[in-house]
């Protein structure tokens, strides 16, 4: 082989090995809020009220629907490798809890503890019942149009409302 050939090969092994390594590269992602930890700090409960506190830490991620509304800021750190699931890294729950006036009663903090690993059951979710086949799925329904108590509205189910149909006396 030549010089030239021999380069060639080289700089293509290296290449390949360089591909392949990014396709090992470990992925950093954040999602949610971006937490700066001053303007965190300086809400204080008895204090603040809404107003103040949507001007300090901006609009919430998630706002509750029941009770005083508390208002929920969350941000993720997760990191992946190549083609897995994301694992997270860091997680941040700040929950602001307000009284009937709005003023800020109480400011909690949660972190990865609440990250909850939910471990599905094969490839199927379990239901209670009968198993069905495929046949029955597709042909099961044949002979229940129409019938008595199947919601189907057709005849023979004793209804008149009116527009057409039988004379009344």
């Amino acid at each position: 082989m030549s010089v030239v050939s021999t380069r060639i090969v080289q700089v293509a092994a290296i290449g390949l090995v360089a591909l392949a390594s990014a396709g090992c590269t470990q992925l950093r992602s954040h999602q949610g809020y971006v937490v700066d930890t001053d303007l965190v700090n300086s809400v204080q409960p008895g204090v603040d009220n809404r107003q103040s506190v949507l001007a300090t830490l901006g609009k919430p991620t998630i706002a509750g629907q029941f009770d005083q509304g508390d208002w929920y800021y969350l941000a993720r750190d997760s990191r992946n490798l190549a083609f897995r699931n994301p694992r997270p890294n860091a997680q941040i729950t700040l929950q602001i809890s307000f009284d009937q006036k709005g003023t800020v009663t109480a400011i909690r903090r949660g972190g990865l503890d609440q990250v909850a690993s939910i471990k599905p059951y094969g490839k199927k979710t379990p239901t209670l019942g009968r198993e069905r086949g495929f046949f029955q799925d597709l042909f099961g329904n044949i002979g229940t149009v129409g019938a008595a108590g199947a919601g189907g509205g057709g005849a023979g189910n004793g209804s008149n409302t009116g527009g057409g149909g039988r004379d009344r006396p």
